[in-house]
């Protein structure tokens, strides 16, 4: 199961176990059963501190947990291979219950510890993956941490490729989809600190009073992505205090898959640049907030004044400057039956949720690059795809436009206006559109609609702020990223600056950031901020 150059890897990571671990499989006679077998002997095989058992009795075959000889509540279970993109998930397992410390925030290891502390209340959870899902491995890791440091949480991490039959009994249709005591508990990227959040009633309190004591920075960048990183990293590096609020670090790159146009990088993947990025904020002294949602902006009565920023926690944080790079977020069409089915069958990516419809019928909507990129992944493994356009031809390069028409499971349709997805009340049967050219209304019978449309701008926490913005709610910006206002300035997806692109949206961050510091140093502190 494990080539030389992992088992290499494994065994070096296995140097770190502090106590012993037994890995317990539950196995039948199916294939699956026998690579789960190989896989678990295989990393019993690398370390002394490390047993593998084959008599567990556990509901899903093949299966095996994953526990502390000492302590079997410390402990989490893998349904099926956690392989792909889950195989550090798997790692972290090992070394976790074998005692080495996570490298998680002091408050989140103590919040997962504490939970239920005080209740009669244990969490089962339930969470499907799929192997190709970048957005599963944080909620896998983050069951994982919570299922081996509390006794009172159990997970079971199920590969939904491996029980298809489960699958469809929960019509489970995205991933990642999380159950807790057997009801759906959230869909979608999560880590651990989304997840308490969800089940600590004073989890917001806990955030705010963590922000409370905060002095004001001289920049605050307000945002996480790529255009956010390169701007704190630039004010850092300037020797201006410098903090990063971020709704989720990374942004839409950690939604990313494949990047092939980041110059100097033949290929990488979002999920590994966010990482990337992540370790180099961490190389300075940048005050890192993650899950800090802006909800207002009051800006600065005067020049050198304070901006302030009210989170959506009820914290409060201020600063001398600003660079806004809050981004985008997946348009959505609007349309009856949208919402009532979204992850029953509408779905907004198609890495993480394309395997759950192998042999289906889908329709991705959209004929731009993101929309014929998603129909190509999506051909490799579906029955049959349908890109519906609503303009007279598609508007992806044309590289991709020559691969897409290259399957013969793939239907084009252009001049057309989806207005309905229709289904059975649990899960999306089909879609209605208008034809544009003769104006007659048609029905396609579907069991999946990835919607891939393009951007709206992260910009409704703006509103009476004084920010300008266009008619599209982005921020109006000049040549050197400032906006209306002075000491607010932008950057990224979120602003009028054409073609969103990870290196333009660096680029504009570093702009922003040495235009911060330009305005830093010829503007005086306001009166009261210089004698206080």
């Amino acid at each position: 199961m494990l080539g030389s150059a992992m088992q290499q890897q494994l065994e070096t990571y296995l140097a770190n176990l502090r106590e012993p671990i037994e890995l317990v499989g539950t196995l039948g006679d199916d294939e699956n059963s026998t690579k789960t077998r190989v896989l678990l002997e295989e990393i019993a095989s690398l370390h002394d501190m490390v047993s593998a058992s084959f008599d567990g009795d556990a509901k899903h075959v093949p299966s095996f947990e994953v526990r502390r000889a000492s302590d079997h509540n410390a402990s989490v279970r893998f349904a099926g291979l956690p392989m792909g993109h889950e195989f550090t998930s798997l790692v972290l397992a090992l070394l976790w219950a074998g005692g080495h410390p996570p490298k998680v925030e002091a408050d989140i290891l103590e919040q997962v510890k504490e939970l239920a502390k005080d209740t009669s209340a244990d969490f089962d959870f339930e969470m499907y993956f799929s192997l190709s899902c970048q957005n599963c491995p944080d909620v896998v890791q983050a069951l994982t941490l919570m299922s081996i440091f509390n006794p009172r949480i159990s997970a079971t991490l199920i590969e939904g490729g491996a029980f298809k039959d489960e699958v469809e009994q929960r019509q489970v249709m995205a991933v990642p989809a999380v159950y807790l005591n057997g009801e759906p508990f959230a869909n979608g990227r999560m880590d651990a600190r989304d997840i308490l959040a969800k089940l600590d009633n004073g989890a917001d309190e806990k955030a705010a009073a963590k922000l409370a004591d905060k002095k004001p920075f001289e920049v605050l960048v307000v945002g996480g992505g790529p255009a956010g990183n390169a701007a704190a990293i630039y004010t850092i590096r300037k020797g201006f205090s410098t903090g990063i609020a971020a709704e989720r670090f990374g942004g839409q790159v950690a939604d990313t898959m494949g990047i092939e146009n980041f110059i100097s990088v033949p290929y990488t993947e979002g999920p590994k640049l966010v990482a990337q990025m992540q370790q180099h904020v961490g190389e300075y002294d940048i005050d890192l907030m993650d899950r800090a949602v802006a909800q207002q902006l009051i800006p600065a009565k005067e020049a050198g004044g304070m901006h302030e920023v009210k989170l959506s926690n009820g914290a409060s944080l201020k600063a001398r400057s600003l660079i806004l790079t809050t981004g985008a977020r997946w348009r959505q069409l609007g349309v009856p039956g949208e919402d009532e089915y979204r992850n029953k069958g509408v779905a907004y990516c198609p890495h993480c949720d394309g395997p759950l419809y192998k042999g289906k019928r889908v329709a991705v909507i959209g004929g731009g690059n993101s929309g014929v990129e998603a129909a190509i992944d999506l051909a490799n493994i579906v029955g049959h795809v349908t890109l519906i356009e609503f303009d007279s031809q598609l508007r992806a390069d044309q590289v991709l436009q020559d691969k897409l028409r290259s399957f013969g499971n793939v239907d084009v349709i252009v001049s057309a206006q989806t207005t309905e997805v229709t289904g059975d009340g649990a899960k999306v049967t089909g879609l209605t559109y208008t034809d544009c050219t003769s104006g007659e209304g048609k029905s396609v019978e579907l069991d999946g609609v990835f919607v891939q449309i393009g951007l709206v701008p992260n910009t409704e926490w703006l509103k009476d702020s004084g920010v300008e913005l266009s008619q599209h709610g982005e921020i109006v910006i000049d040549d050197k990223a400032a906006t209306n206002l002075p000491g607010i300035f932008a950057a990224g997806d979120v602003t009028t600056v054409p073609y969103k692109q990870i290196v333009i949206a660096m680029g504009e961050g570093s702009k922003a950031g040495l235009s911060a510091f330009d305005y830093l140093i010829r503007t005086e502190p306001a009166k009261e901020l210089a004698s206080a």
